[in-house]
């Protein structure tokens, strides 16, 4: 017989001799999914015994976990600006920063939002439920993260228009205009590993060549290109990285509105 205090802190050496930086917590989060109890319970409650189906279960996460499996690859699931969404190795983990986008849309409180490189969908999810007013439409160009994003709009009941394609190719003139446009595109520079977790998310989300801004060219030389053009734009990228965003919005009719050390608005001159 087992308890949980017998199991938590074996499994804690375990994630922390293979590096991960928050054994407790990440171990804490699988008893919690496993045994569907809240922390609170589960801190509670250091004699709870567990049964060997749930042991072994567990151990099994652990396993993963020590090979620098993200951790909401594992849970099936990332939090995001209040709510769970489901994520997979074929979607980027959405991070916390990004919930500044959803501030930014609201004092903007445009009628139609669009979201470049949706992914999981955790952005254009959140939009309309944040901004249930607005129009929403979403983009990328990977069919299988779109199926995660139209799953995340199932369960929340979001009104969402999925589009296939690169960038801003599926959308025409009467869906940009007055629009916003949510670019969360890949920023980091090819070879800009912070973690073993990173390595484990999909490529083609993340890494754009060398200085990280070859999908922004792209998508700022379609701007360009519009007969109709979007009345802002709201980027992500690394803050050493704006100035250069900056040179490149210019060039195709932007200025910078608003920054901080993520996210960039840019308002059409």
């Amino acid at each position: 017989m087992t308890s949980i205090a017998e199991w938590l802190v074996p499994s804690m050496v375990k994630l922390r001799d293979a590096g991960v930086d928050s054994p407790r917590r990440d171990c804490l989060v699988l008893l919690e999914d496993t045994i569907q109890k809240d922390r609170a319970w589960v801190v509670a409650h250091p004699e709870y015994v567990l049964d060997q189906k749930i042991i072994a279960k567990l151990d099994k996460l652990i396993r993963r976990r020590i090979t620098r499996e993200p951790l909401a690859y594992i849970r099936d699931k990332a939090w995001f600006y209040g709510r769970f969404f489901s994520v997979n190795p074929h979607v980027l983990i959405p991070r916390p920063e990004s919930e500044n986008f959803i501030e930014l849309l609201k004092k903007l409180n445009p009628q139609k939002i669009i979201d470049i490189g949706t992914g999981s969908g955790a952005l254009a999810v959140t939009t309309n439920l944040e901004l249930p007013d607005s129009s929403v439409i979403a983009t990328d160009i990977s069919k299988k993260a779109l199926v995660i994003a139209k799953k995340n709009a199932r369960t929340y009941n979001a009104n969402v228009e999925f589009l296939a394609g690169s960038l801003l190719e599926p959308l025409d003139d009467k869906q940009l205009e007055n629009s916003v446009i949510v670019a969360n595109l890949p920023y980091v520079p090819n070879g800009l590993i912070t973690s073993p977790e990173i390595m484990q998310e999909p490529s083609e989300a993340l890494f754009s060549g060398k200085d990280g801004l070859d999908h922004y060219r792209s998508f700022w030389h379609q701007i360009s290109m519009q007969t109709t053009k979007p009345s802002y734009i709201l980027t992500e990228s690394l803050e050493s990285q704006h100035v250069t965003l900056e040179q490149i919005a210019k060039q195709s009719g932007y200025l910078t509105e608003k920054a901080d050390v993520l996210i960039q608005q840019f308002r059409k001159i």
